[in-house]
């Protein structure tokens, strides 16, 4: 129990201190018009039995007492009310901030074994369900529970055996609703199966849609989204078709313990061994005491349903960040010893030995999955290395602090993201601190801002998702302009301009000329003519180093690096032909 609990709150389980506490008086409250009812039939019965009329003190007792009930009544459920929802929006709030926080600092591999979808149907849905259990499933279950507990306490001091009748068919009820459970685990966890597929397929159609349009693949890949959600409807169907049915064969069990209490009270007022009053007592609270057990079995059951998100959700949690407490120093020589690196069971590279000098330029070429991008990466500590060492300054690149690393690195990508912000917010992405003076001056560097200053709000202009409004080049050069603004030592770059037009492509490498000067870069060639001039050129074949060098020796003596430029020399010279 305490575990479901500590996942359904999202590790924060003190939340649920005040909404439990209220929440059970608001339950003790709801109680109340039962006792002044039984006040009133007593008096009623006892007055029919003594021959004497109607204490009528009693009833203008029991009438203010009922205004005074409805007054508490309210106070109580307007506090319990705001107690819950604040407990649950809070615990919402937090926990997506601080799992939003724990991706961040979570390995590159590990997030690319998760779909998209899942995350986002986490961070969204998952968190949804955790609300609805904090603010009203778990304090209203924990509520009944308490309630019921003192009930059975203070109805066995009044006759034990009128107490067991009341709760005889409970047993039964626990061992359906344990029977349950196995089967409640499965059907939920592939209802969240399907919301994360119909998720996966939405967000895969709605990014696609050029393509889609493109290669009218509108039929297939809207039969694959249709399919989704076809699925989705079937399983949210079958958990409710089970779910409806559990909690009312568990609510009909229980409910059989009131006949069985009329047929024992009966038995016993024969036997005068139950005085009428008693009699009356267990009749009166059997008509309240199953609503508790109601709230409880139907909370219960839906519960459940909420523990898969919560377990979802702490299982990221609990993914280890990336580690390290060292900090960098001045020294930048990084030093790749005997790094090996595989991917599902696959060698991506294997005994890597690369020595990069501080404010040299390195670049690295080779074919297509030879592993230029892993080694930035690993650099980078997107990934890990699972053999060797890779060293800054000495400094096991394992061991450094996170955060400390990133401070002293600038990526540069093929694939620049920008976020749905003004191109100023963007650029500061590399510095939050920046003045609009720094920016502007970056943007200068980066050779893109004369065409900000071009749009007709200038740095203000609010860019699309992902960039969208702009072009590849222009994007390339505010991501150029990001890296100037952080003024790291050591640029990690993907040159790419091979896709660029030649106005953009002579704007990027006006760019990255600025970036690179007096820095360390290790640079993804794939113009190997932008690289000639680099200090050290590593050639990499099927995931190994086939040589290195700088360019005129590497001509001379590496077949596999001459054959590279050769084919970009007879690429530069193709034409389209009739």
């Amino acid at each position: 129990m305490k575990d479901a609990i500590y996942n359904i709150t999202s590790g924060e389980p003190k939340t649920l201190a005040q909404s439990t506490f209220w929440a059970t008086l608001e339950s003790i409250a709801r109680l109340l018009p039962a006792v002044i009812a039984f006040y009133g039939i007593f008096e009623l019965f006892e007055s029919y039995q003594q021959n004497r009329s109607l204490d009528t003190r009693l009833y203008l007792y029991l009438i203010l007492a009922s205004v005074v009930w409805f007054a508490v009544q309210v106070l109580i459920s307007t506090i319990a009310y705001d107690r819950q929802y604040t407990a649950a929006y809070d615990v919402s709030e937090k926990g997506r901030t601080k799992l939003a926080n724990h991706l961040r600092k979570l390995s590159l591999g590990f997030l690319d074994s998760r779909d998209p979808g899942d995350l986002t149907t986490m961070m969204l849905g998952d968190y949804a369900l955790l609300e609805s259990a904090v603010s009203h499933l778990v304090p209203q279950a924990l509520a009944a529970v308490i309630l019921l507990i003192m009930a059975f306490i203070s109805l066995c001091l009044i006759d034990w055996r009128m107490t067991l009748c009341l709760y005889a068919m409970l047993p039964i009820v626990l061992l359906v609703v344990k029977g349950s459970n196995i089967l409640m685990k499965k059907l939920g966890g592939r209802h969240i199966q399907a919301k994360v597929e119909s998720a996966s397929r939405l967000q895969e159609y709605l990014q696609g849609i050029k393509e889609i349009k493109a290669y009218s693949l509108g039929g297939q890949q809207f039969a694959r989204i249709q399919q989704a959600f076809d699925t989705l409807r079937k399983e949210s169907i079958r958990i409710e078709g089970f779910l409806g049915p559990v909690v009312m064969v568990a609510i009909s069990l229980l409910r059989m313990g009131l006949p069985i209490l009329v047929f024992m009270g009966s038995y016993l007022l024969a036997q005068r061994s139950l005085v009428e009053s008693v009699f009356l007592v267990f009749i009166v609270v059997a008509s309240r005491i199953y609503d508790p057990f109601t709230t409880l079995m139907i909370n219960y059951t839906e519960m459940r349903y909420a523990l898969i998100s919560g377990e979802r959700i702490m299982e990221i949690r609990n993914q280890p960040e990336v580690q390290g407490t060292e900090e960098l120093t001045e020294d930048y020589t990084i030093h790749f010893k005997d790094v090996g690196f595989s991917y599902k069971d696959e060698p991506v590279l294997q005994k890597i030995n690369v020595e990069i000098q501080p404010r040299t330029l390195t670049a690295l070429v080779g074919p297509s999955g030879s592993g230029k991008s892993t080694i930035v990466k690993l650099l980078a500590r997107f990934y890990d290395v699972q053999e060797g060492v890779i060293e800054i300054g000495g400094k096991d690149l394992m061991t450094v602090n996170p955060e400390n690393l990133y401070s002293h690195l600038s990526m540069v990508f093929q694939d620049v993201y920008l976020f749905k912000d003004t191109i100023l917010n963007n650029i500061r992405v590399g510095n939050q601190t920046a003045t609009f003076e720094e920016v502007v001056e970056a943007a200068k560097k980066a050779h893109c801002h004369e065409f900000i200053s071009a749009l007709p709000d200038g740095y203000d202009t609010l860019v699309g998702e992902g960039g969208s409004t702009l072009s590849g080049g222009e994007k390339q050069r505010i991501s150029i302009a990001r890296a100037f603004i952080k003024q790291s030592e050591i640029i990690l770059l993907d040159e790419a301009t091979a896709a660029l037009d030649l106005e953009n492509e002579a704007g990027v490498q006006r760019a990255i000329k600025n970036l690179v000067a007096d820095k360390t870069v290790i640079v993804i060639a794939h113009r190997l003519k932008t690289v000639m001039n680099a200090d050290q050129i590593v050639v990499l074949e099927k995931g190994k180093v086939a040589a290195k060098g700088k360019h005129s020796d590497l001509y001379q003596t590496c077949d596999l690096y001459r054959k590279l430029v050769d084919m970009q020399n007879e690429a530069t010279n193709w034409k389209f032909s009739k």
